[in-house]
């Protein structure tokens, strides 16, 4: 399983992420005495123990990139829980580094430009790390965290060439431009020598940054091309 499966549990990126809460400590049950106690511990379920992955022989793991789902929100959270646990218990031989993949985006609000943040992944975290029973545990106990994707219960790592190409989307020298208009739309252009024109969305070329608007000049539709951040929608 490679971070396409994680791609496709996803929520899409551009909607509002809903702010879950973390899971509130359970209070602790107080020891009875006699047989009214031992019968109501009796009656009480025990949880199931999460099943165990298997792991490789010791000696033969391999350093991997493995994706953590978090609760949604708390990504930043969950990063600096996990870097102060592998300090305090002494797991910088075992987990290297953790990553939230975010990109630089420029959006256009009421006619103004501004560069955001975005977290290209929510929900998701990565993990550079040996895979080993205690490293697991490190990181699956982690406050936020909900598990590792992967097959079943098992860790899936990245594969390289996913590895590569989140980290070029991460370096992007040239910001990401949030596009809020689709192919059909009405959008005004705010920008260049067509600047308060209106006319219909006939292409988008993401690659390019590039869009094609249809817009009436004397009774014709004509086709022009802008950038991105010379539209928005009507």
């Amino acid at each position: 399983m490679g971070m396409q499966d994680a791609y496709d549990e996803m929520k899409d990126p551009e909607e509002e992420q809903e702010q879950k809460p973390l899971p509130q400590p359970q209070p602790e049950v107080k020891k009875t005495t006699g047989s009214t106690g031992a019968s109501r511990a009796a009656a009480q379920p025990s949880a199931p123990e999460e099943e165990l992955p298997t792991f490789e022989e010791p000696g033969t793991e391999q350093r991997a990139w493995y994706v953590v789902h978090c609760y949604s929100g708390y990504e930043n959270k969950v990063r600096h829980n996990l870097e102060q646990r592998i300090e305090t218990m002494g797991m910088k031989d075992k987990i290297f580094d953790v990553v939230i993949p975010t990109q630089e985006e420029i959006e256009v609000k009421d006619g103004k430009r501004r560069t955001v943040e975005r977290h290209v992944f929510p929900g998701y975290v990565l993990v550079n790390m040996i895979m080993t029973e205690e490293s697991w545990y490190v990181v699956r106990n982690t406050p936020g965290v909900t598990g590792f994707v992967g097959m079943g219960n098992q860790p899936t790592p990245l594969r390289p060439e996913e590895v590569a190409q989140i980290l070029k989307r991460m370096e992007a020298e040239a910001p990401h431009v949030k596009v809020t208009f689709k192919v059909g739309e009405r959008v005004r252009i705010v920008d260049g020598p067509f600047n308060d024109f209106r006319g219909t969305v006939a292409e988008i070329d993401q690659e390019r940054n590039k869009v094609r608007v249809m817009v009436n000049f004397f009774g014709r539709e004509t086709p022009v091309e802008l950038d991105f951040l010379q539209v928005e929608k009507a």
